[in-house]
């Protein structure tokens, strides 16, 4: 199947294309297209991949599936278009970052500034129905970002994988924290800010890429 994604991951993830499921998930996308409005727009499915190559990633971030609001999602995990009020995780991502890097609050909760220096931000549900949340859960973009996570854990070393939520920590339990950095605290969402609020994740992700001869990210 020709899947229209960044060359680097069509080179790593053509066997994942091939496989039925995969078929019937394209199958299940455009029977969903034709009945109902889905965010992000088809051509930001893979923006994630898009904005950070393969070869680039050195951090990643998961989230679960997009933002099914008007004009928030594209395709980037946490992540809002520009000039799009910052949902209630975001903003609290960026409550951190404040207290961690001492950085003020940004104008715009456009991330693609983060993918672009390496950061892949992955929902691990690729599409929504527009006002349904987690409407395509179970439909087999699952089984493709575990294929990713694989990819990358397997293929790749000292990457920081950033698990907020048990959502999150139970798809990355596959990444060996031997071969990759990998830091864990609660959701941003309000109900478990708690737990998310003083993790210096973003600091520690900084220390550990600079300790590995990689340039930190601008947050």
């Amino acid at each position: 199947m020709d899947v229209k994604i960044h060359p680097s991951w069509k080179q790593q993830l053509q066997s994942e294309f091939e496989q039925a499921y995969f078929a019937d998930l394209v199958a299940f996308i455009k029977t969903e297209r034709e009945k109902y409005t889905l965010y992000p727009p088809g051509s930001l499915y893979f923006n994630a991949f898009e904005q950070c190559p393969f070869e680039q990633v050195k951090v990643v971030i998961i989230g679960q599936d997009p933002y099914h609001g008007a004009g928030q999602a594209h395709g980037l995990c946490f992540s809002v278009n520009d000039g799009v009020p910052f949902p209630p995780s975001l903003r609290n991502i960026f409550k951190e970052i404040n207290d961690d890097l001492q950085l003020p609050m940004p104008a715009s909760g456009n991330l693609t500034r983060w993918a672009q220096q390496g950061v892949l931000l992955l929902n691990a549900i690729l599409t929504v129905r527009a006002g349904e949340a987690a409407s395509h859960h179970g439909r087999g973009w699952e089984r493709f970002t575990d294929a990713v996570i694989q990819c990358l854990a397997t293929q790749k070393e000292h990457i920081v994988f950033l698990l907020w939520g048990k959502y999150a920590q139970e798809k990355g339990r596959i990444v060996d924290p031997k071969r990759h950095c990998v830091l864990m605290a609660g959701h941003p969402s309000p109900l478990s800010a708690r737990q998310f609020f003083g993790c210096r994740h973003f600091s520690k992700t900084n220390a550990y890429l600079t300790a590995h001869g990689q340039s930190p990210i601008q947050w």
